[in-house]
């Protein structure tokens, strides 16, 4: 049951960095400053913040009208679910 606590843990952590990575960008975007690039934004998504990206695309509408960065989010969303159901089958 620990090693439940343990994956809930990092799941909560990697959505808020991911979260705040696409805040520190629409705010850099609005001042017209050295931007985070996309392939980061994208690693955080699939390493299991799709949830905080998906959240901050849509609180700060950022990278809603690029087509293929929301294909690869959906994508990560995708990739997250099968391994989170992995992870819980194998530690349950």
């Amino acid at each position: 049951m620990d090693r439940i606590k343990y994956v809930i843990i990092y799941f909560v952590l990697i959505n808020i960095i991911s979260f705040l990575l696409f805040f520190t960008d629409k705010q850099k975007a609005k001042r017209d400053r050295w931007r985070i690039k996309e392939r980061t934004l994208h690693m955080s998504s699939f390493l299991g913040g799709t949830l905080g990206s998906i959240a901050a695309m849509i609180l700060f509408h950022h990278k809603t009208k690029k087509p293929a960065f929301i294909v690869i989010t959906v994508l990560a969303l995708i990739f997250n679910i099968f391994v989170t159901y992995e992870i819980c089958v194998r530690l349950l």
